[in-house]
């Protein structure tokens, strides 16, 4: 599950990676690249709660498969379209596949996982490897040909489909259902609502560093594509790690308490990207990413247990469409930038954890069956609150 999950999740980091492509190649202005990153974003966030409810309502583990081909070809053709709005049409098909995958995907996952917070965080991990790698797979694949060379990225797509296939046969075989484990207690949508808030937040500015970060380590560095490319590769690698920490550190303090301590660490980092200048910045954008990441999957599994009657629509609302709402906003940074600069429509993202964070406070652990919690980590999360 994993390793599919990272061969689906690429081509959502691969978007971001091929905006200076874009820019240099086709004279795309700010907003005109970041259009493209909406493109992928806007669809997916329109089906993706489709996709949650239907699952609720029946299991559908071909979409697995099916969707990892569908956000490859996508991605793959983006290169080689004729025109400005059939480049947006095959990002969008890409985010729609994109949007199909995840809410079953987790729904199999946390089922194959047995409820612990460490098996999902290796799920996650999986999908935040996919965007760790995408920046690397999009500049090997533009040095052979630029753009024209694009639809050898559709690649992974072929692997992950593969994958994909073999997890649900597992996962069928292990459980005698591609589902999670029998849904008990109450729906708190309260709770959930604010959860979905915080994890919007979150995206506006993840989607908004991937976008921009590599141009704007350029400018800031004057290192030049390859300065870019790290930095990119930094903001997505130290999210893999950060992911896999989330889930041990959740089973020893607790859920809510390292989900609201990330957001506040994410503040000062962000304004480290922005406001601190020359080679830091590398280790702000790594501890940006460290507060941005740590509570990815436990934004997954808080959903699906305040949602424990509808565990689809809470998967696809916290792994897809909160996440992908990020990208509604990449246009509104695009044109700030065009007007101003980039530092400048980077500002406003120093702000926007400091708001996910208010919206956490008071946020309580729930206690769904079928959860492995810590007693240890729970206890001490019930004493802060």
């Amino acid at each position: 599950m994993s390793l599919g999950h990272a061969c689906v999740d690429v081509y959502q980091g691969a978007v971001a990676a091929l905006v200076p492509y874009f820019v240099a190649e086709r004279a795309y202005s700010y907003a005109a690249a970041s259009g493209v990153v909406l493109a992928a974003s806007l669809l997916s966030s329109l089906v993706q709660p489709l996709f949650g409810i239907l699952t609720d309502r029946w299991a559908m583990p071909w979409l697995l498969p099916v969707s990892a081909l569908a956000a490859g070809a996508g991605v793959g053709l983006c290169g080689v379209t004729g025109s400005y709005a059939l480049t947006l049409a095959v990002v969008a098909v890409s985010g729609a596949g994109v949007a199909a995958y995840h809410p079953e995907a987790a729904r199999a996952a946390r089922a194959v996982a047995g409820g612990r917070h460490t098996g999902m965080s290796w799920f996650s991990f999986g999908g935040n490897a996919g965007f760790a790698l995408a920046p690397l797979l999009v500049l090997g694949v533009m040095s052979l040909g630029g753009l024209g060379a694009s639809p050898l990225l559709a690649v992974p797509a072929v692997v992950g489909a593969a994958l994909c296939a073999a997890a649900v046969r597992s996962a069928g075989a292990g459980t005698g259902k591609a589902g999670v484990p029998p849904a008990g207690g109450r729906d708190d949508w309260p709770s959930f609502l604010r959860l979905s808030g915080a994890v919007i937040c979150r995206s506006v500015v993840f989607v908004g560093l991937s976008a921009f970060v590599s141009l704007y380590v350029r400018e800031r560095t004057g290192g030049g594509e390859a300065a870019g490319t790290a930095a990119l590769c930094v903001l997505y690698a130290g999210g893999a790690a950060g992911t896999l920490a989330g889930g041990r550190l959740a089973e020893r303090y607790g859920r809510t308490a390292v989900v609201r301590r990330s957001y506040a660490l994410t503040v000062p980092a962000v304004a480290g990207v922005v406001l601190v200048p020359g080679p830091p910045v590398f280790l702000f954008v790594a501890l940006a990413s460290a507060g941005l990441y740590v509570p990815f999957s436990l934004h997954i599994t808080l959903g699906q247990d305040f949602l424990p009657r509808r565990v689809g629509t809470a998967s696809g609302v916290t792994l897809g469409l909160a996440v992908s709402a990020g990208g509604l906003a990449a246009p509104a940074l695009g044109a700030l930038a065009d007007a101003t600069s980039l530092r400048t429509a980077l500002l406003p993202l120093i702000a926007l954890p400091a708001v996910g964070r208010l919206l956490l406070c008071r946020l309580r652990e729930p206690g769904p069956p079928g959860t492995a919690a810590v007693g240890r980590g729970n206890a001490r999360d019930a004493a802060g609150r």
